[in-house]
This record gives C-alpha cells, sequence and structure tokens, in this order.
C-alpha cells in the first residue's frame, strides 16, 4: 500500500487541475433578491408569514444550484409586493439593466412576491434593453410550509436563464414549471402554487426535468429609457352609479395621466365619460382598460361612454393591456420628452392572436 501512495497521489493531483475549469464554465446568473412569500417565515407570535430570508439564505437552501450555473446575489430590499412601489421598480430595472451590461453575465433571475409581480416585470419588460433572459419568481407557499415552492421555482428558473430554448422572450414571470410572457401574465389564485396564466396568449414554455419546452415566442417588443422622475398616473375603476367624481378629484389632485377600467369592451356611463371629457380638455391622457379577464378592449358601442365614442373624444383604447400594467405604460411614456398622444396610440395597439 505505501508503493502505491505516490500513484494514488499523483493521480489526484493530475486531475485537480482539470476540475476548476469546469466551475468556470457555468454561465453566470445573478440573483436579485426584493422580498415577497419566498423570504418569508410563518411568525410563531401571529401564525402569518412575515419577511424573514434573505436572498443568500434562499440559495444555500438549493445546493443544485451550483451545477447549474455560477451564482451571485444581490440583495434590493426584502418586503412583501404590496409594498412595492413604481419607484422601486425604476431603481430594480437600473440594477438589472447594470448587471446585464457585464459580458459575462447570462442573465438575471429575480425573486418577487407574487401579488404585485405581474407588474413589476411588465415594467422590467418595457425598461431593460439586454436581450439577455430576466426571470421574476417567486413562492405561493412561504419558507416555512410543509412544501415550500421556492426552492423548485428558484431552480427552474436558473435553468431557464441557462437554456438557448429561452433566447428572446425578455422578462418572462416563471412559477410552477409554467413560463409567462410580461406583456400578458397574470395571477389568477391567492393561495394556489398554478396562479399566473397568460389565458387565449399562452404560456411561452415549460420547464420539465431540468429542460426548457419552448412553445410561443415573445409576442411584443417596446423599450423606454429609464426616467429620473416617474410622474403620478392614477388607475380608477368605474362601477355601476359611478357619479365621475373619483376622476375630477384625480384630476384636482394633479394627475398627469388617468386610466380608467371601464366595463365590457371598454364602456363607461355618461357620467364617468362627461368626467373623462373634463380630463382631457385639460390635456390630461386617458387610456380606457376593461375590467374583464381576457379579450381587451375595442371600439364596439357608439353610444355615450362607450368605446367608439370615448375614442372620438380622445382617449386611447388600451387594447389588450390590462388596468394595472397600463398604469406602468403610461407612466413611462408621459415622462418622455417626446411624448404624445399619437405615440401613446401606438403603443396600445390592439393584438389579434
Amino acid at each position: 500500500m505505501m508503493k502505491l501512495f505516490p500513484v494514488v497521489l499523483l493521480s489526484v493531483l493530475f486531475l485537480l487541475p482539470s476540475a476548476a475549469p469546469a466551475v468556470e464554465k457555468l454561465p453566470l446568473v445573478w440573483i436579485v433578491s426584493t422580498g415577497g412569500t419566498i423570504a418569508e417565515r410563518i411568525n410563531p407570535a401571529t401564525g402569518a408569514a412575515v419577511p424573514a430570508v434573505s436572498g443568500a439564505d434562499l440559495i444555500k437552501a438549493i445546493p443544485d444550484l451550483a451545477k447549474a450555473a455560477r451564482i451571485k446575489v444581490f440583495p434590493l430590499c426584502n418586503i412583501d409586493s404590496s409594498h412595492m412601489t413604481p419607484e422601486i421598480w425604476r431603481k430594480l430595472a437600473l440594477k438589472v439593466n447594470e448587471l446585464l451590461a457585464d459580458p459575462e453575465v447570462k442573465g438575471v433571475v429575480i425573486t418577487h412576491g407574487t401579488d404585485t409581480m405581474a407588474e413589476g416585470a411588465f415594467f422590467l419588460e418595457l425598461t431593460v434593453t439586454s436581450k439577455k433572459p430576466v426571470v421574476f419568481v417567486g413562492a405561493m407557499r412561504n419558507a416555512s410550509d410543509l412544501s415550500p415552492d421556492g426552492p423548485a421555482n428558484i431552480m427552474n428558473a436558473v435553468i431557464q436563464v441557462c437554456s438557448p430554448e429561452s433566447a428572446g422572450w425578455g422578462v418572462t414571470v416563471s412559477l410552477n414549471n409554467y413560463i409567462n410572457s410580461a406583456w400578458y401574465v397574470k395571477k389568477t389564485e391567492s393561495t394556489n402554487p398554478q396562479t399566473f396564466v397568460s389565458g387565449p396568449h399562452g404560456y411561452l414554455g415549460y420547464v420539465l426535468m431540468g429542460k426548457v419546452q419552448r412553445n410561443n415566442d415573445q409576442p411584443r417588443v417596446l423599450k423606454f429609457p429609464i426616467p429620473d422622475k416617474l410622474p403620478r398616473v392614477i388607475p380608477l375603476s368605474t362601477f355601476a352609479g359611478d357619479d365621475g367624481s373619483l376622476i375630477r378629484c384625480a384630476i384636482a389632485e394633479g394627475a398627469k395621466g388617468l386610466v380608467i377600467e371601464g366595463v365590457g369592451s371598454g364602456n363607461v356611463n355618461p357620467d364617468v365619460a362627461g368626467a373623462i371629457k373634463e380630463a382631457l380638455s385639460k390635456k390630461i391622457p386617458v387610456i380606457i382598460t376593461t375590467r374583464v379577464e381576457w379579450g381587451g378592449v375595442v371600439p364596439a358601442y357608439g353610444d355615450v361612454g362607450g368605446g367608439e365614442y370615448l375614442q372620438k373624444m380622445g382617449a386611447v383604447l388600451g387594447g389588450q393591456i390590462d388596468t394595472f400594467k397600463a398604469h406602468l405604460l403610461l407612466m413611462l411614456a408621459v415622462a418622455q420628452n417626446d411624448f404624445s398622444v399619437e405615440k401613446l396610440k401606438t403603443y396600445f395597439v390592439y393584438d389579434i392572436d
């Protein structure tokens, strides 16, 4: 045995140099943590989930990540996504653009709460200039749960970033193995892990057994420079008996833009139509969306307050973009030095799949 020892030692030393380069060849992926259920645990005193887990802790819980990529973590914040603001998303977009500018970086995974994840992803879809993958991921079950979904979701997100099948998808929301475009994704369940869907637009893809299956391409590409300051744009939902007073209040409060969520294919009652007319007379741009989950806004009705009536009055029909994403798009559009209503109309064209 003593005679064999030098040979064994030499063999081990010979193998060591070849192992290091293999790790170096793995793609570099940044994980930017912002909080959410994925970073929460149950407070024993209250029985409710609260922010408690750092981005670094999330990664330590998934040892297999080291086999898929070289991981670096940037902790942006640790808050419930109900506390998110457009200003935080602005800072997030600036950071993601900075990280993706490094040619060594393959892509970015963003851990985020699910409540406002669809809007956060859409804000970055409009402001991230790189074509590299950006994946929003979170969890519907907190880290104290019997079967937390966060670790698997993060693992799948990293797999997606590293897969050639993910090319050209822009910013996505990827949970429970399903991959959604930021343009159309919606949260549809308050507690179920299968909450994010894209309705008739379909999923972009699916992660199965460590591989990405590609179903669809990115629907649209629209980019805005990130402004130094975001203007105040107010979304309001109409209701039966609405007298338009909330719109007039928003005007008085100095709103720089309004998103009015109508009914049906984009309709409001005569009182609300009158308030919209007042906003337009003050050069406040108005986008019309709908409370209906799918189908979008079209100029189908010409009576007072109908979609065609509002369009002729000067309001912009929101197409298939929902209220809360229209809110962010209008905010970014109004912030541009070359803003015009004519340009605004081109951002909300109706997409026919």
